[in-house]
């Protein structure tokens, strides 16, 4: 009996190790997981990591949808699910990506901008239902919000896990790819410049919560080339500084944003979780981005790399 050559390489790539300092007790224990199953399930069929991409943003807009237009504990529940869903398959484009050998920035744009999209149907069905209890003017107050908050908390959290990676494992990332526009959008025609623009503006917030972070990453991408004892030093530092703040990062992350909303859907409105996000975590996302800045300037000087 013959082997297939994708049984072979599924069989073959293992689960890949993730820094358990990057990971919360959802992400260890049941996302990534369930993540790793769906990708060796799928990595036998002709379904690309994109696909998968796309389905998971449906899933976050199917979540809306079921906010929208229904109402009761037992249909918020399902929305909550859903939602929580896609965290599963948000992980699962990744790994099979590394089974199949397809992994590239551009993969890891095409993720976030299904990522941003989805969450941008989902909110505006959620000021539809806001709009109900409070008219148009207040609800929309509170969307747009919590949708800026969202965009500008969800940037720090996740520049700031892609630059620990970075510094301490040497996991390239967007960031790293952007300087090369020609290579990373080659062939794609007129979409080329909307991705340019979403990179740019993606990068551009980040450095602006993070200036010190851009030295060490210049550092660093020096020390991987020419002066592997700097690079040794720079990770003995960010190990030092940066790893204790990442706990910030969890509370402002992702995970539990879908176990709010449902929360605040089952208790009867998504006004709980606007306030939540447009007032508590800001207050938190500003101490984080003092914080993490603050620790970056000081392996900046320890190791005077101005």
């Amino acid at each position: 009996m013959s082997t297939s050559p994708s049984t072979i390489r599924t069989s073959t790539v293992k689960r890949p190790a993730r820094a358990r300092e990057l990971q919360d007790a959802l992400n260890h224990y049941l996302y990534h997981p369930l993540a790793w199953q769906l990708a060796r399930l799928l990595s036998p069929t002709p379904i690309t990591p994109n696909m998968v991409s796309v389905f998971g943003g449906l899933l976050v807009v199917a979540a809306g949808i079921v906010y929208f237009s229904t109402s009761g504990p037992m249909w918020a529940m399902l929305g909550m699910l859903l939602h929580m869903s896609w965290h599963v398959v948000d992980g699962a484009d990744g790994d099979l990506a590394r089974i199949i050998g397809r992994t590239s920035p551009l993969g890891e744009l095409v993720d976030g901008i299904c990522d941003y999209a989805s969450h941008i149907v989902l909110y505006i069905l959620l000021a539809l239902v806001l709009t109900r209890a409070l008219g148009p003017g207040w609800a929309w107050f509170w969307t747009l919000a919590a949708g800026a908050s969202h965009i500008v908390q969800a940037n720090h959290v996740e520049v700031q896990r892609r630059f620990y990676q970075h510094w301490t494992y040497g996991t390239p990332w967007l960031h790293n790819a952007s300087g090369d526009n020609s290579a990373l959008f080659r062939d794609k025609g007129g979409i080329g410049f909307i991705l340019r623009a979403f990179v740019a503006g993606y990068l551009r917030l980040a450095a602006g919560m993070s200036p010190n972070a851009l030295r060490i990453d210049a550092a660093v991408t020096h020390a991987m080339a020419n002066d592997p004892a700097l690079l040794a030093r720079i990770r003995a530092e960010v190990q030092r500084e940066q790893r204790p703040l990442l706990v910030l990062l969890r509370y402002l992350g992702p995970n539990p944003r879908a176990i709010l909303l449902g929360f605040a859907m089952i208790a009867g409105s998504p006004l709980w979780y606007f306030i939540y996000l447009s007032v508590g975590l800001n207050l938190l996302l500003m101490l984080s981005v003092r914080l993490h800045d603050a620790a970056a300037g000081r392996v900046v000087t320890r190791l005077e790399l101005a």
